[in-house]
């Protein structure tokens, strides 16, 4: 056997250490690697720890509102925009949900009006106005004056509920919905026939039980005689019947009712009146008519404070938006923006 001596021993073993311990250093530090479909190496998934500082869909479009006050334009982000209608739109207090819920609502509100325009008030240039004629809408500096020491806390919730929901809209056969919404509904809200003269199929009468802890739920209305005859256009005579309901809405509302001999509709009474809703019950007492009405606004499409109801019972803003629009879906306003820049 051959016999190596301690010195060249000593050499052979050093060196074997310089080979390996750039290996030993590097291999904690190398990439690990996942095979794949098909054997192709893919990247381990870290998704869940990457935060996405880039630009949202809203904020790369620019919005142009007619502040009707002012008789001034005032151009601004979608997501500014948004954040400004939703503040005027919903009380800020409520549940988180809701508040995307009616951001979804105010997002698919302006695409629509994009593709279709309502130019009703509107100078040229001008997309929406600020008022109920398209959405109401508030600037920062009107939420600084309103919210005062609290505009940190509830700009931060309202932006969060807009960001959240970014690009996302409520689309019926590919199309932009009309997502109308309301306050507060009683207990049903309606088929939008009922109301208006059109029908559409997502636009359809739901229950809404939430709303009955609304308070604006119930409204009491006095109105003298002689005022109730002369907005109505009618004569009643002493001991004469107030009339009857002689039809009803699918969402239990007045669809129409005869009083001195005429014929009147749910809504003309309630529009003629300045009642909160088209569903009331009346009476005379001491020269007075009494009416009573349950829920506030139209009755088409959300109801504000149901969403808020389910939100509080832990339904998700997605939960809320299919419940009251039939069949809809929740969608990228991605393409449908880029039809309409197409255009320009």
């Amino acid at each position: 056997m051959l016999k190596l001596k301690p010195l060249i021993v000593l050499s052979i073993i050093l060196f074997a250490v310089t080979l390996l311990v750039p290996s030993i250093l590097v291999l904690p530090f190398k990439e690990e690697k996942v095979t794949g479909k098909l054997g192709e190496m893919v990247k381990p998934d870290n998704s869940s720890k990457q935060v996405s500082t880039g630009p949202s869909s809203d904020s790369g479009v620019e919005v142009t509102v007619f502040r009707m006050a002012k008789s001034s334009l005032e151009k601004m982000t979608l997501d500014q925009y948004l954040i400004g209608v939703v503040a005027a739109e919903m009380p800020v207090d409520f549940e988180t949900e809701a508040l995307k819920a009616q951001a979804l609502t105010a997002r698919t509100y302006y695409v629509k009006q994009l593709m279709n325009p309502d130019k009703t008030g509107l100078p040229d240039g001008a997309q929406v106005s600020d008022t109920v004629t398209h959405q109401v809408f508030k600037n920062k500096d009107e939420l600084k004056q309103q919210w005062g020491s609290e505009y940190e806390r509830k700009m931060k919730k309202v932006a969060d509920a807009v960001k959240e929901t970014d690009g996302q809209i409520l689309t019926f056969n590919d199309a932009p919905i009309e997502a109308t919404f309301f306050s507060t509904s009683n207990g049903y809200t309606e088929n939008s026939e009922d109301y208006w003269p059109n029908s559409f199929p997502y636009l359809r009468s739901v229950e809404s039980p939430w709303d009955k802890k609304s308070p604006k739920f119930a409204t009491q209305t006095v109105l003298p005689l002689g005022e109730f005859e002369r907005k109505l256009g009618i004569k009643l005579n002493s001991g004469k019947s107030l009339g009857s309901v002689t039809a009803r809405t699918t969402g239990k509302r007045v669809g129409k009712l005869e009083i001195a001999g005429k014929t009147f509709t749910g809504k003309e009474v309630r529009d003629k009146l300045g009642l909160k809703s088209s569903d009331f019950t009346w009476s005379l007492k001491d020269g007075n008519i009494i009416i009573d009405t349950k829920g506030f606004g139209h009755g088409v499409g959300m109801s504000q404070y149901g969403a808020n109801g389910m939100a509080a019972e832990g339904k998700s803003y997605k939960d809320i938006v299919l419940h009251y629009y039939k069949g809809v879906q929740i969608t990228s306003a991605d393409g449908l923006l880029n039809k309409v820049m197409a255009r320009k």
